[in-house]
């Protein structure tokens, strides 16, 4: 996937379980990438690509990634989509993948390992089940600098930290609409809910949609956000506040 994950494991009384979960996780998450990835020539991502198989022909994973492409897309009012022109075969998943499967990998590694808590952080992309944590989100225009604190309680079951925008890897979301960057002066977005496979998906739509997500955010049930302008001013929806100390 082209980043770098780590893993945070708590409260397991089986040291020799919880070495057997965490391979079990990285294992996932390689075949995840042997899938997915678009820059590997046997990937199914590029089979699809160059035609030489149909969706219906891939493994279960490309199918449920499939369906919850098009429900993000539905969620979102178009602003989350893998089809754009450019894309290799029209079909491209990773802007929800990573998310997605850093949340399984999570989910695979507290059962695995009978743990109190756990953190996966997949490249700034974060699934947290049981707590306390203190997550931060960093400053987009000052490196090394925090914008705020993501508090989260013992009492809390699962909580998701996603962030978009070009600080870390340059330009690379496009307004669907388009095909074109953003014509707008975000820095950064953050979508904090409970699922990572959602936060992620909603983080990149928001971020496209620029201050248009605002209202967007509004609407959601299951999502809060907070925007970094490229002057350093912030906005953030109604609920994010409880999510800082």
């Amino acid at each position: 996937m082209g980043t770098v994950f780590s893993f945070d494991v708590r409260g397991c009384s089986d040291a020799s379980r919880a070495r057997g979960a965490l391979v079990e996780a990285v294992d996932f998450l390689h075949h995840m990438d042997h899938v997915f990835s678009p820059y590997r020539e046997d990937s199914q991502v590029s089979r699809l690509a160059r035609g030489e198989i149909t969706h219906e022909r891939c493994g279960p994973d490309v199918q449920e990634v499939r369906d919850l492409c098009e429900s993000m897309t539905r969620r979102t009012e178009g602003w989350f989509s893998p089809w754009f022109a450019g894309s290799a075969g029209g079909w491209d998943p990773t802007g929800l993948v990573k998310g997605w499967a850093t949340e399984r990998a999570a989910r695979m590694l507290a059962s695995a390992a009978r743990a109190d808590a756990v953190c996966v952080n997949g490249g700034g992309d974060i699934q947290l089940l049981g707590g306390p944590w203190r997550i931060g989100v960093a400053d987009p225009l000052n490196p090394g600098a925090l914008t705020t604190v993501v508090e989260v309680g013992a009492d809390v079951p699962e909580v998701a930290v996603a962030t978009s925008g070009p600080a870390e890897r340059g330009c690379h979301i496009l307004d669907p609409y388009t095909g074109e960057p953003p014509a707008h002066a975000l820095a950064a977005m953050t979508v904090v809910g409970s699922s990572l496979t959602v936060a992620d998906a909603f983080a990149t739509a928001a971020y496209a949609m620029g201050d248009a997500a605002r209202s967007w955010l509004e609407e959601q049930p299951d999502a809060e956000g907070l925007a970094t302008t490229a002057t350093g001013t912030t906005w953030q929806s109604t609920g994010f506040a409880r999510w800082t100390a």
